[in-house]
């Protein structure tokens, strides 16, 4: 009887530990490889601005009824982020930690025509929302004289020491 009983324990064992390697390997086999990582989705469109817009020419003067406009609509829409004074310093782009052009560098705008720059306020651009239609087409051309009147003033001298 001990030789029957040792049998079937030794079966048992031998049954016990190929059940447990079989479930081993069905896992291992089973197991998801790791997943590469997910994809951010498609890349953004580059901004692209339609060469029939660019090449549009601004229609108001930049007279100075039309730069003082388009300094008000300026001092309420775009100053927060590029400076009251044009320097790309505005508090909001600060706490966003973004570098933005200073318009009073007359080489921040030199590749920009005022169809760009009138499409970039109308539509906006990347963090920059749009004016859409809260302005007429009137008003953001003056935001545009007013914005290339920025580079058009003479810089302020710098105080010289005393000597």
């Amino acid at each position: 009887m001990w030789k029957e009983f040792a049998a079937l324990s030794a079966l048992i064992l031998l049954g016990i530990s190929g059940a447990r390697q079989n479930t081993a390997q069905s896992t291992s086999q089973t197991a998801k490889p790791a997943s590469p990582p997910a994809k951010a989705g498609p890349a953004p469109a580059a901004f692209v601005i339609p060469p029939d817009i660019a090449k549009e020419p601004n229609p108001v003067k930049p007279t100075p009824a039309s730069i003082a406009q388009g300094k008000q609509m300026y001092g309420y829409d775009c100053a927060m982020c590029h400076g009251a004074n044009g320097s790309g310093k505005g508090d909001l782009a600060a706490d966003m930690k973004l570098t933005l052009p200073d318009y009073r560098d007359p080489a921040a705008l030199k590749d920009r025509t005022d169809g760009d720059l009138f499409y970039i306020i109308q539509k906006g651009k990347g963090d920059m929302p749009s004016e859409g239609d809260r302005q007429k087409p009137e008003g953001i051309w003056n935001m545009v004289n007013y914005i290339r009147s920025l580079s058009k003033k003479a810089p302020q001298a710098k105080a010289k020491p005393a000597s």
